[in-house]
């Protein structure tokens, strides 16, 4: 019987990445447009990408066949 192998989501793996350390980060929403009414001290922040927290990771990890 012909098992059939887990396939990677494209989705995730366009938005979600895992570090060396097995961590899971994805890029800050907000910062594509409208930033004239945003503090530069927040548009620095939201440069940098963001953990995702709990049960979202294992969810993810297991999208992004990393499970």
């Amino acid at each position: 019987m012909i098992k059939t192998k887990q396939k990677t989501h494209k989705g995730a793996s366009k938005r979600f990445k895992i570090t060396g350390t097995g961590k899971v980060v994805h890029r800050s929403q907000k910062i594509r447009h409208l930033k004239a009414n945003k503090s530069k001290r927040k548009l620095r922040a939201l440069k940098n990408d963001k953990p995702v927290e709990g049960r979202m990771k294992t969810k993810i990890k297991k999208l992004l066949g990393k499970a």
